[in-house]
């Protein structure tokens, strides 16, 4: 007897979109959207287990001017580190996405989804509300210090338990959404600056307890306030005390922080 063969069904249209494993291609599933595309790897939202589940997919497509052997170890040992990462930092309590599944032969790593918005978006909004308000720098800025803090504290946590993310930015922050305790039928005011700091894309870290690569971590961030959110610079500091307080050893690595700046300053003036 014939079995009737179910017709494949195409997803949503997504331009561009590469050839994803057939695992996320099945007819039952939730077909995945392309979030954004990167040098190496790009992301998807799709769904783990139920469609009420959102998850982030992280694919790394294969490479074709690479020899297939070379290709096929070096997505494995990428795919494996970042997972083994991010399960570290879980388990330590470091706020980072969780891991659900993976497939290192096939490139793809599925982690939890994060609502919110990422850091640089968010900062970027208040910046520009205060700016048409004629607020001035340094004028009740309370809200922003409580973010700069919440960002020393959560990148101290990720180096005392011997992570490096090796690309820290403001896009690489995300801002979950706190739950709201609902008070005589009124929630709390949401402000722009509100939410848990989460830490994302660990395509660079490493498990390192260098002193010196936790101050180019830091370094890292500092430039990136000060090219994407220079009116935001000045309160780096905050970023930094923090910091300290988070993380036992940091007092060594703010010392190792002014030498990575003093080769910075070195590289920008020799061009």
């Amino acid at each position: 007897m014939e079995v009737q063969t179910i017709p494949p069904v195409d997803p949503a249209p997504i331009s561009d979109r590469p050839s994803l494993p057939a695992t996320f291609l099945y007819p039952s599933s939730t077909p995945p959207q392309l979030i954004t595309q990167g040098a190496e790897a790009l992301l998807f939202r799709s769904t783990y287990l139920l469609p009420e589940i959102p998850c982030a997919l992280k694919y790394r497509p294969s490479k074709p001017y690479r020899h297939p052997i070379l290709d096929q170890r070096l997505t494995k040992h990428r795919i494996l580190s970042e997972a083994r990462v991010l399960v570290k930092c879980r388990k330590e309590g470091v706020p980072v996405p969780a891991v659900y599944a993976l497939d290192e032969l096939n490139g793809w790593l599925m982690i939890e989804w994060i609502e919110g918005e990422v850091v640089r978006v968010r900062l970027n909004e208040w910046l520009k509300r205060r700016k048409d308000a004629g607020i001035q720098e340094g004028v009740d800025d309370n809200e922003l210090v409580g973010l700069m803090r919440r960002v020393g504290d959560a990148v101290g946590k990720l180096h005392a338990v011997g992570v490096v993310h090796g690309d820290l930015t403001t896009s690489n922050l995300m801002l979950r959404p706190w739950s709201k305790e609902v008070i005589n039928g009124i929630a709390p005011e949401d402000k722009v600056l509100d939410g848990e700091i989460v830490l994302i894309d660990f395509g660079l870290a490493s498990q390192n307890s260098q002193d010196e690569d936790r101050a180019v971590d830091l370094y890292v961030l500092e430039r990136a306030f000060g090219s994407t959110h220079p009116r935001a610079e000045s309160l780096f500091k905050e970023v930094l005390s923090a910091y300290r307080e988070s993380f036992k050893g940091g007092n060594v690595v703010l010392k190792k922080l002014e030498d990575v700046r003093m080769r910075g300053r070195k590289r920008s003036m020799l061009g």
